[in-house]
């Protein structure tokens, strides 16, 4: 179940209070700084025909500029611009449908038995033909959010989405009328409050990725409501978001009636309504704004751009869930997740540095760093929050050598070198209290300890003390990964250290291969593999027969046992085939493992990216891309993209948390590039979905870190020619091995490709890898011809 949902049910919860977060010059999180002057918005060249059939708005004056603002009514999709003498700057809209297709869920299968079944009848039905269909997957289930009503929410509408700035301490729920809690939009038009309306509407995001909320309300085929709702990037109150809105109702391509307003209804003669130069200024503030804050993060040129779009939103959405844009917050908005007694969670730790590092936002992971290990960690090691998780101990171990490589600042985690040594120390005091341990005990050898956080709100906890797979696995792979760079951090004794971490790291890693092959069930089909040793129920009959079941949350054992990637191939093929077999996926993602109900089926939100990290590892791309696309479709709300922790497949509303919003960023980068764990090979566009080179769109990425230093590469194909042409820019350092795979379409295969003008040997499962040779730091050309 989910967190809130656990939390209902009858749990206390002796939360641990927030530490006190010190407001000074570097880390603004409760006061913020006065925004008198913003960053000016980046201006593009005004293209000749530009604004043809667009209409004139206003025209005001900003800090001697002046500005004239245009809109392109004749579509719902058509973009905001803003004119100058030196050029232009246009954020265009792009809008996706919030209910459910009208084609049968469930391929029209019944709920029931899709929800009962061990296997994931819908994942099966997906990957029948190869790589799956985005069209498919987006229309396998109805939508989060889009089955709504407000009966079911103690007769009001849940919010659905958020907005706010980076120096606010707070965040203003949006609900699915364009509501905030200060102002309704039934104010200006009535027809806004009807269910109907709102059950049919369309969402999205102004300029693609900014955190504005964009709604479209069809009235008729010509006739429709256009609403924009935005945080007021200019207000300098602390906990207190102030807002803009405008709502038009816009007819054969005309606005029949506008209405603006910021944050607060009309209180006459004091209060009155925001005029349309008040509106347009601060929009051309928050598009400002916005550039700047995202300015530096890297970017991917794909066919479907939404895609990099989700994973720029995902940094904006962090920076304003983060109050002052770093102090940690779970969640946003209400009371659960947003609570102090949330701050400290590793995952949010986890999830913000790894998908801040993997786009190159060094000064972000920085800041997350530093605020973790000087607030949220004690000198022991142990995190200020309720209930550490055991394998997260490994994973942030792991983390602070990715951040190394990447950013080369050694100086940061020397500053926290004694608290990093305190996070391995407990690792072995874990595994030194597993060894005592009588030989012939199941959990011989392997770290015992809680697996998930709530396992400490129950009465006795001591039920979830236990030798889940995953403790040690990750364990092993932070002890493995930091070892190797502890010399640049650790003290004089730092070579000594490094040994002794790396022969615990081998021990843990062969006593976990030899105690999970020692457990696999060959009765069963396909073979089973519990997430501890020694137990006689799967999972799912656990959790029916036994309450309270040791197997609880089994989704996050298997999702962090692959993560480490300490198994061999043919053991970390076997979880996922037994994941996926009896009953631990949905949709292709990990489900959220509860008593099987004929009512649900959920996805894992979070935490879950560690099972698809295996499947890009093994070379299951068709499993990898399905996961991509469930967790874009049925874990985010449509257009808005908020995210949730865990997310059904009957359209309702998941409960938001930012470490499922990181997901995609990571997700997308490994499809681009991605290294393996020992830091031998580097992998590029492993995982594009076959039908994108088919497009003849340019991909790409540029400048993308790695431990080897930033890496790049273009792809262009020529379908009538049958020919691939591009480039890869070599990082500073190379690898052993540099792989760029050209995943061609169904019924097409590579005849021969060269790089650099010489002939390569196809290699791979499917013949479409090229292995690349080339000087450190020096661009090679690639070609290929296909038949």
């Amino acid at each position: 179940m989910d967190r809130r949902r656990f939390l209902q049910h009858g749990l206390t919860a002796t939360a641990v209070a927030g530490a006190g977060f010190v407001v000074d010059g570097a880390a603004a999180a409760a006061t913020p700084a006065v925004t008198a002057k913003l960053p000016k918005p980046k201006l593009q060249p005004l293209a000749e025909d530009a604004l043809q059939g667009h209409t004139r708005l206003c025209a005001f004056r900003e800090e001697g500029v002046e500005w004239t603002v245009y809109e392109d009514l004749r579509t719902p999709d058509g973009a905001i611009s803003f004119v100058c003498a030196d050029g232009m700057v246009t954020l265009g809209k792009r809008t996706e449908a919030a209910f459910p297709s009208d084609k049968p869920p469930y391929f029209g299968m019944k709920l029931a038995d899709v929800a009962l079944a061990d296997a994931d009848l819908l994942a099966n039905h997906l990957l029948r033909n190869g790589d799956p269909s985005a069209e498919e997957v987006r229309d396998a289930a109805p939508p989060p959010a889009s089955l709504l009503d407000p009966k079911d929410h103690d007769g009001r509408w849940p919010w659905t989405t958020f907005v706010g700035t980076r120096e606010a301490v707070d965040t203003m729920p949006i609900l699915p009328n364009g509501r905030s809690r200060t102002w309704r939009p039934e104010h200006a038009f009535a027809q806004l409050g009807e269910v109907a309306l709102i059950k049919r509407r369309h969402e999205g995001l102004l300029g693609g990725w900014m955190p504005a909320v964009h709604k479209v309300m069809p009235v008729s085929a010509n006739r429709h409501y256009d609403l924009l709702v935005f945080a007021d990037v200019r207000a300098e109150d602390r906990f207190i978001v102030q807002t803009w809105h405008r709502t038009v109702l816009v007819e054969n391509g005309k606005a029949l009636k506008t209405v603006y307003t910021h944050s607060y209804p009309d209180y006459l003669p004091r209060r009155g309504g925001a005029t349309a130069e008040d509106f347009y200024r601060g929009l051309l503030a928050f598009a400002g704004y916005w550039q700047d804050l995202l300015a530096g993060t890297v970017e991917a040129s794909l066919p479907d751009p939404s895609w990099n779009d989700m994973a720029r939103f995902a940094f904006a959405r962090e920076l304003v869930v983060r109050p002052g844009g770093t102090y940690p917050k779970y969640g946003a908005v209400d009371r659960d997740y947003y609570g102090n007694e949330y701050d400290g969670f590793q995952d949010t730790f986890t999830s913000s540095l790894y998908a801040n590092l993997e786009w190159g936002r060094f000064d972000q992971a920085a800041a997350v760093l530093d605020g973790y290990f000087t607030y949220f960690v004690q000198p022991d090691g142990m995190p200020n929050m309720r209930g550490p998780e055991t394998g997260q101990f490994g994973l942030i171990l792991s983390l602070m050598a990715r951040y190394l490589h990447y950013t080369g600042d050694a100086p940061l985690l020397r500053k926290h070198r004694g608290k990093i040594e305190a996070t391995a120390q407990i690792l072995e005091e874990l595994h030194d209290q597993s060894l005592a341990l009588p030989s012939d005990a199941p959990g011989h050898g392997l770290i015992h300890g809680w697996n998930e956080s709530d396992a400490c709100l129950f009465p006795d906890p001591t039920l979830w003390w236990k030798p889940y797979y995953a403790n040690s696995a990750l364990a092993a792979r932070g002890l493995a990964d930091i070892a190797p760079v502890w010399t640049h951090i650790g003290g004089a004794d730092a070579p000594a250290t490094a040994r002794r971490w790396n022969q615990r790291s081998q021990r843990l890693t062969a006593q976990t291969e030899r105690t999970l092959r020692a457990n696999v069930r060959r009765d069963l089909k396909p073979p089973y593999i519990g997430p501890l040793p020694g137990v006689k129920l799967t999972f799912r009959q656990s959790l029916l027969q036994e309450n309270p079941s040791e197997q609880g949350w089994p989704h996050r054992v298997y999702a962090e046992l692959l993560q480490a990637d300490v198994l061999p191939d043919d053991l970390a093929n076997l979880v996922i085939d037994c994941v996926r077999g009896h009953g631990g996926t949905s949709l292709g993602v990990v489900a959220n493992i509860a008593p099987p109900s004929k009512d649900a089926r959920d996805l894992l939100g979070f935490i879950s990216y560690g099972y698809a990290q295996q499947l890009l590892r093994l070379d299951r791309i068709e499993e990898y891309l399905l996961f991509l696309y469930a967790h874009r479709y049925h874990v985010h709300t449509r257009g808005g993209w908020t995210a949730g922790e865990v997310s059904g497949i009957t359209g309702g509303m998941p409960l938001f948390c930012m470490p499922a919003q990181s997901t995609i960023p990571l997700l997308l980068r490994w499809m681009l590039v991605f290294e393996d764990s020992a830091g031998e090979q580097l992998y590029l566009a492993r995982a594009l979905p076959r039908e994108w080179l088919a497009s003849g769109e340019t991909i790409g990425i540029s400048d993308a870190p790695t431990r080897w230093g930033k890496v790049g590469f273009q792809l262009r194909a020529n379908a009538q020619a049958q020919r691939i042409e591009g480039h890869v820019d070599l990082p500073s350092g190379v690898p052993d091995g540099v792989w760029l795979s050209l995943r061609l379409p169904a019924g097409k295969r590579l005849l021969a490709a060269t790089v650099d003008g010489k002939e390569v040997t196809l290699a791979g499962r499917n013949s479409d890898a090229l292995r690349i040779a080339g000087r450190a730091g020096t661009r090679v050309t690639v070609q290929a011809a296909y038949a």
